[in-house]
């Protein structure tokens, strides 16, 4: 595509082959994809998704002091 494209050499040579890694990457993540997709491609029931428990919260209200009103 680019062959004999100096700046295009520089490029791969500087930053890496991007497109070739993101064709790879995106020609993984289609066969992951196919994989996941056959049970409900060949007509099967897919397993229930596991829901996770909810995170617990990472703060909490203190219950006020007793004593009169603050105000």
């Amino acid at each position: 595509m680019f062959q004999d494209s100096p700046i295009y050499d520089r490029l791969i040579a500087e930053r890496g082959d991007i497109p070739t890694q993101v064709r790879r990457e995106a020609e993984r993540v289609s066969r992951e994809v196919e994989f996941a997709m056959q049970p409900l491609l060949s007509g099967g029931t897919a397993p229930a998704p596991v829901r996770q428990a909810a995170p617990p919260p990472t703060w909490q209200r203190s219950a006020l002091p007793p004593g009169p009103p603050q105000g």
